[in-house]
């Protein structure tokens, strides 16, 4: 089943006068909506005992969460210091999804400035299969790790790099941030041709199923020559992609994905926008 929610609380959740994410989960019951990413992108702070009560409420409201880990995760860095450091970022966010019962940690890979993309992928990729061991042996092997195409050029996380990561354990799966896609090839997606050309790059590398289940982030994306520079709402026209393309490419692949909307501030009204469009163009595609 597709689902749909928000990249961390919206800022009428607050305007709302809630308070705690413990309080999200109905809220975005209630709006319609049925997934959420929570936010470690900062930092892995969060105490047992409130992530266990969010997963309680997701769990009652029929809500998929999945946590984003650190920002600051550089699986390719040459500094032995800083790949092991990344290591326990993406395993402290694995503990937490444990107790809140997510099923999916989004992680950044990291920077290539310094050294080749070669030499930069195959340092990510022993680091995550470090990573997946060490999950393994924390039982934190039901737990899916999903690195992230990521925006800007000189990062690791072009999308033909993170499939191949994705190649070190079956139970990885990408997350195809399809703003960040469209910024790295400079504004590249602009027909439903090219999201089906993405969607079929996928399937060819890692197989149907996992296309169909994988994470996807959303938003419009500001651009410059270096790639992304600033992700918008959905009613930013003027920057692209267009989401109707990508829904209909999803339609047209069965695609069953967990959409995560990552606009400016208000990012849960915008995952509803996304739902509407999806479903409005899956209603005409069947009556087509």
């Amino acid at each position: 089943m597709i689902r749909f929610g928000p990249s961390g609380n919206s800022e009428t959740f607050y305007e709302q006068g809630f308070k705690s994410s413990v309080q999200m989960p109905a809220w975005l019951a209630g709006m319609g909506l049925d997934a959420y990413e929570y936010q470690c992108s900062k930092g892995v702070n969060i105490s047992e005992k409130t992530a266990v009560e969010i997963g309680r409420e997701a769990e009652k409201n029929n809500i998929l969460i999945s946590i984003h880990a650190p920002y600051y995760i550089n699986m390719a860095s040459e500094d032995a210091e800083k790949r092991n450091n990344s290591k326990r970022y993406i395993l402290e966010s694995m503990k937490v999804a444990k107790w809140m019962g997510a099923k999916r940690v989004v992680v950044h890979t990291g920077s290539c400035s310094k050294i080749s993309r070669e030499q930069a992928l195959n340092t990510a990729i022993e680091v995550l299969k470090e990573t997946v061991s060490e999950a393994d042996s924390l039982g934190y092997g039901d737990i899916t790790i999903c690195p992230e195409v990521l925006g800007k050029i000189n990062q690791l996380g072009t999308l033909e790099e993170i499939l191949e990561m994705c190649k070190v354990d079956e139970r990885i799966l990408p997350t195809i941030d399809f703003g960040h896609l469209h910024a790295r090839g400079l504004g590249c997606l602009n027909t439903v041709d090219d999201f089906l050309d993405v969607l079929n790059k996928i399937e060819d590398a890692i197989g149907t199923e996992r296309m169909r289940r994988m994470h996807i982030h959303f938003s419009r994306i500001e651009f410059i020559s270096g790639g992304e520079k600033r992700h918008w709402s959905i009613d930013d026209v003027q920057y692209g992609p267009e989401f109707e393309f990508l829904a209909e490419a999803l339609i047209k692949k069965n695609g069953e994905p967990v959409i995560i909307c990552e606009s400016r501030q208000y990012m849960a009204e915008d995952a509803l926008k996304l739902k509407k469009i999806y479903l409005e163009c899956r209603g005409r595609m069947v009556n087509d």
